[in-house]
């Protein structure tokens, strides 16, 4: 891809949504089988993203220091904007969380404009997964405003900010 005349690197953003309390096998075979499916590891794996409710839920902490990424959360509103550009709405997920996905939009909503959905939300027992491609620029401006404004989290944006040079 080009942008102003030079190349950018594609990457992508793992989208993930669980019940509380989910086993970290669960979500792991999950997320390794959508990864595969879209390009993994030769499309290295810039990012999580999911559910600012879902934060401190220790599946999606184990899942981001197994991959050595950041864990990008956004709240309900912002992922509901991104509704026109998920595959798979959901009037379930909407009654619990106020946004009509979780998997697909938080992956997008990290993603930035350019992103595009390359694997559809699958469910498991546990939890459901998307995958995004997006460019390292744009996920850099989605990860300057959410993973950067929270201080607790600036060490885990580190290795994501080396990669999207």
């Amino acid at each position: 891809m080009t942008m102003s005349g030079g190349m950018t690197e594609c990457g992508l953003v793992l989208g993930l949504g669980c019940r509380p309390g989910a086993a970290v096998a669960d979500v792991l075979d999950l997320a390794r089988a959508v990864l595969a499916d879209a390009g993994y590891p030769k499309l290295p794996l810039r990012a999580i993203a999911s559910l600012d409710a879902r934060a401190g839920e220790p599946a999606l902490l184990a899942l981001a220091d197994h991959f050595a990424v950041p864990l990008l959360t956004f709240d309900a509103a912002r992922l509901e904007a991104e509704t026109p550009r998920i595959a798979t709405p959901s009037l379930d997920v909407f009654r619990l969380t106020g946004c009509h996905s979780v998997a697909e939009a938080s992956a997008l909503a990290a993603a930035g404009v350019g992103g595009r959905l390359v694997v559809e939300k699958r469910t498991s027992r546990q939890a459901t997964a998307a995958v995004v491609e997006a460019e390292s620029k744009q996920l850099l401006a989605a990860m300057s405003s959410t993973c950067l404004a929270a201080s607790s989290q600036m060490e885990s944006c580190s290795p994501a900010l080396e990669l999207a040079g």
